[in-house]
């Protein structure tokens, strides 16, 4: 049986990560607080604003611009998105 955790992003139980994504405090408590579908999204949007900004993840200010999206985007706050890009419909 996997893993659960109340996913602070959709606020109900869900499959929770195999592992930290990450290792820090930051990567136990998304472990610890962050479903996988939560993260997969999370990956996904990430992907784009990378790609769009053209972040340098060797530079430490885009790294923590990213970190601060992330934290944002757990939350359920307003992120950054990419310029032009339309979510797919439900139809």
């Amino acid at each position: 049986m996997s893993r659960t955790v109340l996913c602070r992003r959709h606020k109900q139980e869900l499959a929770g990560l195999e592992k930290p994504p990450f290792p820090g405090p930051m990567g136990q408590d998304v472990y610890d607080n962050i479903s996988q579908k939560a993260w997969l999204e999370w990956m996904e949007h990430q992907t784009r604003i990378i790609n769009e900004q053209h972040l340098n993840m060797m530079d430490l200010t885009s790294r923590k611009y990213l970190q601060e999206q992330m934290k944002k985007f757990f939350a359920g706050e307003e992120v950054d998105q990419a310029e032009g890009y339309v979510p797919p419909s439900a139809d």
